[in-house]
């Protein structure tokens, strides 16, 4: 079942490093959504703080239904909890977008705006 985990995980690659970039990286705006979102991890019966079922060991807290570590995976905005609980803040096509803004890369549609929910 780990393993099943760990290829999941592969398939999420881009909230992992997104996840990672924002904890490094903290912002206020995304660190209150990160703390609403682990206030209700906390509470969730799916919540591992020891590790045993997270997909990468030493990642603990995280969640025993998906293995994700919860550091990361509640920092990433185009995230969502696998039981319904929190939602993402902004859709794959967003993501896309921001990240293609960040990366300096051009294009005609350079001053579309990002609504970004909070």
């Amino acid at each position: 079942m780990k393993l099943n985990k760990l290829f999941q995980g592969l398939k999420n690659i881009d909230h992992i490093v997104e996840g990672i970039k924002n904890k490094t990286f903290k912002k206020p705006w995304i660190e209150e959504i990160a703390n609403h979102r682990w206030n209700i991890c906390k509470g969730c019966e799916h919540l591992d703080t020891i590790g045993g079922q997270c997909a990468a060991p030493g990642t603990h807290p995280c969640c025993s239904d998906c293995g994700c570590s919860l550091g990361f995976k509640t920092r990433s905005l185009s995230a969502s909890c696998p039981k319904g609980k929190w939602k993402a803040h902004v859709t794959a096509a967003q993501e896309a977008e921001i990240t293609r803004k960040l990366s300096g890369a051009s294009s005609a549609d350079n001053d579309t705006n990002i609504n970004v929910q909070k």
